[in-house]
């Protein structure tokens, strides 16, 4: 049986399949995205597709606390925006 990755949603602190997680990364020169194949280069952080962990997250510097950078609005309004698209 193959061991299927968990990981750490970042707005309500549960571990949860790699697969049902969204991936934002922060790459090497420090850009910040989201990575919906799972596969790019950087640091990663992993959020549900649940607004209220976005909100969580958002109101606790969460992700700007994992990668030690000012996070711009325009990331969260895009995470908000494939949140909504996958409900």
């Amino acid at each position: 049986m193959k061991k299927i990755p968990q990981r750490t949603c970042m707005g309500c602190n549960e571990k949860k399949n790699k697969k049902d997680l969204i991936r934002v990364v922060k790459s090497t020169d420090g850009q910040i995205s989201i990575d919906k194949t799972g596969k790019m280069h950087g640091r990663g952080a992993y959020i549900c597709d649940k607004e209220e962990c976005l909100e969580k997250a958002i109101k606790t510097r969460r992700l700007e606390r994992v990668f030690e950078t000012k996070i711009d609005n325009m990331i969260y309004e895009k995470l908000r925006g494939v949140i909504i698209e996958q409900s």
